[in-house]
């Protein structure tokens, strides 16, 4: 009897000890003054975890303009543990997922914060001024997240994030390059024009001639049939209800061009490409799933992110002269500027002022980051690796995998190179 006593007390204890644990980050959430409101959410992974609205100014080097809340998930595993912080480049909705877990979290249980970027979804400054959306107020929201929340998690904290993300975790490290102990860009690119100019050429060049040609061939296949492929694209326009400020015969020959970057971007296989002789209804389908003109429409979800590539992030441009014979296009140069921007923003110059700064750091300095990029992925034609000697660095690493396209991640890669970056890690965390 006495045995089993002596068990209920320890039950009860225990379940005492998490409660006790749940309310001391409940507790220290309530007192940050930065955060307006939090709820928490359900996690199969985390033992907490919670979503907070915290408030930044609108402009950091004015707060007198006014501030907006910014969406924050804050997923709690220990007050002992590292910390990972996903630079967002986009909207986070996706971390409210139970299931969601970033994998440098993962692989080192880590506590887990998810910071959206400002302008996009529920982080979205009213009214919205574009003067305020630059690289270096994103960074400066990041620097204060991570201010707060250092006082909660003191120990080691790691930045990482993906494509756009993997572009703010390396602009972060740039401004503030003691924010973090270690930096983990994904799939990064640094542009230096809005129409880069390595790009185009790095599609002409990739794979084998053989997949090239595949590739290429459909596309022309699709201009050839644009008699009875222009009637069904307008209709799938129509019924999703979009608009654009061009002729909808120029937009299908955008989404013919876009259609060479997006297959080699995301790997898709030469196997999944129909044959020129296949059906109008097989080539279509297959090309609105690759190069869908949702993805043009200036008034959807990327419309923040045209903005900043107009400004500071830079994109890439279209080579038009396999195509010349049947474009209505008379040019894609400039087709940012023409197809994406709002009115008000058209003919914006590009700033070459942050990949140049990013330049500068990385060839002076010698941070704790691992870059991470795919061969095929069309964005690694700007990847830093590109440019970068690594000859006399002794942190900074540089993995790219062969074959492997925008969604190369740590757990992509083959066994040798996930263990160097496993290894690498563990070190920096256990210094």
């Amino acid at each position: 009897m006495r045995s089993i006593k002596f068990g209920l007390l320890f039950v009860l204890a225990m379940v005492c000890s998490v409660l006790s644990a749940q309310n001391m980050l409940k507790d220290k959430l309530s007192t940050m003054s930065e955060i307006k409101e939090f709820k928490p959410l359900e996690s199969t992974v985390f033992p907490e975890k919670y979503v907070t609205y915290f408030v930044q100014p609108i402009d950091h080097k004015n707060p007198a303009m006014g501030t907006f809340t910014q969406r924050v998930y804050v997923m709690h595993r220990g007050f002992d543990r590292p910390t990972v912080i996903v630079t967002e480049g986009y909207g986070a909705m996706y971390a409210e997922r139970p299931k969601y877990e970033e994998e440098i979290s993962k692989l080192y249980n880590t506590n887990l914060i998810v910071v959206e970027y400002r302008y996009f979804l529920e982080s979205t400054p009213q009214p919205k001024d574009w003067k305020y959306l630059t690289v270096e107020q994103s960074v400066d929201d990041l620097h204060a997240v991570r201010n707060a929340f250092k006082a909660i998690y003191p120990n080691k904290w790691i930045a990482t994030g993906i494509s756009k993300g993997g572009q703010t975790t390396m602009f972060y490290r740039t401004f503030y390059p003691d924010d973090v102990d270690i930096s983990v860009p994904y799939v990064a690119p640094l542009n230096y024009g809005i129409e880069d100019g390595r790009h185009e050429p790095f599609i002409n060049n990739v794979s084998t001639a053989e997949d090239r040609k595949k590739v290429q061939d459909f596309q022309l296949e699709v201009l050839k049939r644009r008699a009875t492929l222009q009637p069904m694209f307008d209709e799938y326009i129509a019924d999703k209800k979009l608009s654009y400020p061009v002729p909808l015969d120029e937009l299908y020959d955008y989404c013919v061009l876009e259609y060479s970057f997006a297959i080699w971007q995301w790997g898709v296989t030469m196997d999944k490409i129909p044959a020129v002789t296949a059906s109008d209804k097989e080539i279509f389908d297959h090309w609105m799933k690759q190069s869908d003109p949702s993805n043009f429409n200036r008034e959807g979800y990327f419309k923040s992110f045209f903005v900043q590539a107009a400004k500071e992030l830079g994109y890439y441009g279209y080579d038009t002269k396999p195509f010349k014979k049947y474009l209505r296009l008379k040019s894609a140069k400039g087709w940012v500027n023409r197809l994406m921007l709002p009115d008000e923003l058209k003919g914006v110059k590009f700033d070459k002022a942050v990949a140049q700064k990013v330049t500068k750091f990385l060839k002076e300095n010698d941070p704790k980051m691992i870059y991470i990029y795919g061969s095929i992925d069309p964005w690694s034609a700007s990847g830093v690796f590109q440019w970068l000697d690594l000859k006399h660095k002794k942190n900074l690493h540089i993995f790219v995998q062969d074959g492997g396209c925008h969604a190369t991640r740590i757990g992509t890669m083959p066994e040798k190179e996930q263990t160097q970056i496993k290894n690498l890690l563990n070190d920096w965390l256990n210094e």
